[in-house]
C-alpha cells in the first residue's frame, strides 16, 4: 500500500508524528500508532453486539468502507446489516492521525474511494472533514493539518 500525498511526504520528510497541536492525547500520531484511549474507550453509541477491540491489528490494505457521512445513532441500525461496516470504519483502510479526546479520532483514508480524505470518527458518527475552513483544499491532509495545528475547524468553536 502506498500512502496518499501529501501525508506520505509529510511523514517521510517533515515529521513522523509531533506533540504539537491541540489534541489532548499527544499531538499528531506517528504512522501506525494508536492514541492512548483507542484501546480502552467506551462508546456511548457503539451499537454492534460485538464489542470494539482496540487491540486488534488494523487492516490498512482493506478499503475504507464509507463514501459519505454516516450517523448510526440516528439511522435505523440493523445488527445483521450494519455491525460489519461499523467495525470496518474503525479498523480498515485508514491511518490514525490523532484524537481531540477519548472517543473522537481523526483518521486518513488510505484505500478505497475516500483515499486521501480525512475523517472524524466519534460516538455515533463518522464524517469527512470537507466542511473545514480549508475545504477548498478538498478535505485532505494538507488542509486538515493546517486547521488542526491552530485548533480551528468546524469541530471547534471559532
Amino acid at each position: 500500500m502506498v500512502l496518499p500525498e501529501p501525508y506520505r511526504t509529510f511523514v517521510a520528510e517533515i515529521a513522523n508524528g509531533t506533540d504539537e497541536g491541540p489534541p489532548d492525547e499527544g499531538g499528531l500520531l506517528p504512522l501506525g500508532e494508536k492514541p492512548a484511549s483507542w484501546v480502552r474507550w467506551e462508546a456511548d453509541c457503539w451499537m454492534s453486539p460485538e464489542p470494539f477491540d482496540g487491540t486488534a491489528v488494523r487492516g490498512l490494505a482493506q478499503p475504507f468502507p464509507l463514501e459519505e457521512e454516516w450517523q448510526w445513532e440516528y439511522d435505523y441500525y440493523d445488527h445483521a446489516l450494519h455491525s460489519d461496516t461499523l467495525h470496518q470504519i474503525y479498523q480498515c483502510g485508514s491511518v490514525l492521525l490523532g484524537s481531540d479526546r477519548p472517543g473522537e479520532y481523526w483518521t486518513l483514508a488510505v484505500t478505497g474511494p475516500q483515499r486521501g480524505q480525512v475523517w472524524w470518527l466519534r460516538d455515533g458518527c463518522a464524517a469527512p472533514s470537507t466542511d473545514s475552513p480549508s475545504a477548498q483544499l478538498g478535505g485532505g491532509f494538507h488542509g486538515w493539518i493546517g486547521d488542526w495545528h491552530v485548533g480551528q475547524g468546524w469541530w471547534r468553536p471559532e
